[in-house]
């Protein structure tokens, strides 16, 4: 029976997947504290999750110095890797992602972590075995720009007309329009739902039950 609508559903992780974004902003803040540099407000914290960390760093703190970037990252990564280990999938999450993958779906991550973060977090999980591909902000270019997804259909061999991308943030969603896939946004991570929505994304979940629901019906 032919799909309705997409072959390749490419995933975010932080705020999509797992939810790790009030650990994120907590650690971005923590980060800044320890270089006595401003700490940024819950707001502006949430607002770089998705992009490649050092890129997340100097947004976050627009007035750092370019000589503090790498302390400012490697505080972060500190203080993220006290946490990691706490952090649980979205309700609903593993159930869609195994069912999805049954019904034969490539399933692909597209995320700001590094390689090392998220195969550390797919490992803990027990997700590794359900995704096709996976690509990371530390092996091309970060969000918003289309390098992810473009690398990961020409990987799979899959036609960029029949992927979507499903995230949290609008970075998430901008690298979906600049590739020329669809997009889907999930409102319970990193951005708020007015942000997401002025990228006129396909549908909006709630929650992950509500998007495996949708993905059943109309993907």
């Amino acid at each position: 029976m032919p799909r309705k609508q997409f072959d390749l559903i490419v995933f975010d992780w932080d705020g999509t997947l797992m939810d790790s974004t009030v650990a994120i902003v907590r650690c971005i803040q923590a980060a800044a504290r320890d270089v006595g540099l401003p700490v940024p407000s819950d707001e502006a914290a949430a607002h770089v999750i998705g992009l490649a960390l050092p890129e997340a760093m100097q947004a976050a703190v627009p007035d750092m110095a370019p000589a503090m970037y790498p302390r400012m990252v490697e505080r972060y990564r500190y203080h993220f890797l006290t946490k990691d280990h706490e952090l649980v999938l979205f309700k609903g999450v593993r159930e869609m992602l195994s069912e999805l993958s049954q019904q034969g779906y490539f399933l692909a991550v597209a995320t700001g972590k590094s390689r090392v973060g998220l195969n550390r977090a797919l490992n803990s999980c027990g997700l590794l075995s359900l995704f096709d591909a996976t690509r990371c902000a530390d092996e091309t270019f970060s969000k918003p720009h289309p390098a992810m997804l473009q690398e990961l259909t020409r990987e799979l061999g899959q036609d960029m007309r029949r992927t979507v991308m499903i995230g949290d943030t609008t970075h998430d969603l901008l690298m979906a329009k600049n590739a020329g896939a669809a997009a889907i946004a999930v409102e319970y991570g990193a951005h708020p739902v007015d942000q997401l929505q002025a990228c006129r994304p396909l549908y909006s979940a709630k929650t992950a039950v509500e998007l495996h629901a949708w993905l059943a019906e109309y993907a």
